[in-house]
């Protein structure tokens, strides 16, 4: 079940909630004893995530034949549907709900290896977390969008003479490179990070057994 509720009261540890519809079901007879939260601050979709968004429905109706008038539709439905959230529009829906409108139409790309013209999915996101995470679960390099392999980051690295099949892979820092961004990362990671905004997320169980590393 998913629905809204006002902020009555939050003392720095303790957030008081009350939901718009009644919860009695949930919270009596399901026993529901964890929630997702997340917070509107009343901003607006911007200029930018809108240019972000239609930019990529432009690439993926180039990718499959469809309208981007289609398309756009298509997504907030299968977005609404994943999310469980409401009808929303590009010309004034939430900061948030546009930065996750776009993490479903990045995914997309990724997922099926859409491509994107004359700039990098990384400069299309705003939330470059999830970005990462997602690049590494596809197996697309974060950096160019190209079929890529698991860069252990400077301090996860697998050790000299270590056995990838055997060591363990939960908690290290990693993330997706193709091979030439790769052979780029290991002649000087730092530098490399820096210049293309990018970083090491640690490996979670759903990425290590996606990709099939040893926990």
């Amino acid at each position: 079940m998913v629905t809204t509720g006002k902020v009555i009261g939050y003392d720095g540890k303790n957030l008081i909630v009350i939901p718009d519809k009644s919860i009695d079901k949930e919270m009596i007879y399901k026993h529901v004893n964890s929630v997702e939260i997340r917070l509107n601050d009343g901003r607006t979709i911007t200029n930018d995530q809108r240019r972000k968004a239609y930019a990529t429905i432009r690439d993926i109706a180039d990718y499959c034949g469809h309208s981007p008038e289609y398309l756009k539709e298509w997504f907030k439905y299968d977005y609404i549907v994943n999310t469980g959230g409401k009808y929303f529009s590009l010309s004034d829906c939430s900061v948030t709900t546009a930065r996750e409108y776009i993490n479903h139409l990045i995914e997309f790309c990724l997922r099926w290896g859409v491509s994107i013209k004359n700039e990098s999915l990384i400069n299309r996101t705003d939330d470059i977390d999830t970005y990462l995470y997602m690049c590494l679960l596809y197996r697309k390099c974060a950096v160019c969008g190209r079929p890529a392999d698991v860069h252990h980051v400077t301090g996860s690295k697998i050790g000299m003479g270590g056995n990838r099949e055997t060591a363990h892979h939960l908690g290290r820092s990693a993330i997706a490179l193709c091979r030439e961004h790769h052979n780029a990362a290991h002649a000087g990671e730092k530098k490399f990070f820096e210049d293309n905004h990018i970083y090491g997320i640690k490996l979670d169980e759903r990425l290590c057994k996606q990709l099939r590393l040893k926990i």
